[in-house]
């Protein structure tokens, strides 16, 4: 588990935001990323009968449609223990292999920083 208050405090933003996102929908997940410019981009799980996007998927799929060229960093906040394969790969696709992916609990808390790889 990684101390937040040790977290450059863009990276605790998106944490921030990403957990936020999770407690107001009411979603299993929520997600921030935050493009080359600075602008971050925050979502939530999507589970509709014709449309299933986890969290991360959703927030990486607004950057790219606002315009985004690139990632510096990604989060989501979820029970699960890591982030899935699928999640990776989407945030791989717009920031590239070494684009850090924040993974917290429910509380916020960092579990781990895994990169995109």
């Amino acid at each position: 588990m990684t101390d937040n208050s040790a977290l450059d405090p863009e990276d605790r933003k998106i944490v921030t935001l990403a957990r936020s996102a999770r407690a107001r929908n009411g979603v299993p997940e929520g997600a921030a990323v935050r493009d080359d410019t600075g602008r971050t981009y925050v979502a939530g799980t999507v589970a509709l009968d014709s449309l299933k996007l986890s969290a991360l998927q959703t927030a990486v799929a607004m950057a790219v449609a606002s315009g985004a060229k690139s990632l510096e960093a990604a989060a989501v906040v979820t029970e699960a223990e890591s982030a899935s394969d699928a999640d990776r790969a989407a945030v791989r696709d717009l920031g590239g292999p070494g684009t850090p992916v924040l993974v917290a609990g429910p509380d916020g808390s960092v579990r781990e920083t895994v990169t995109a790889g």
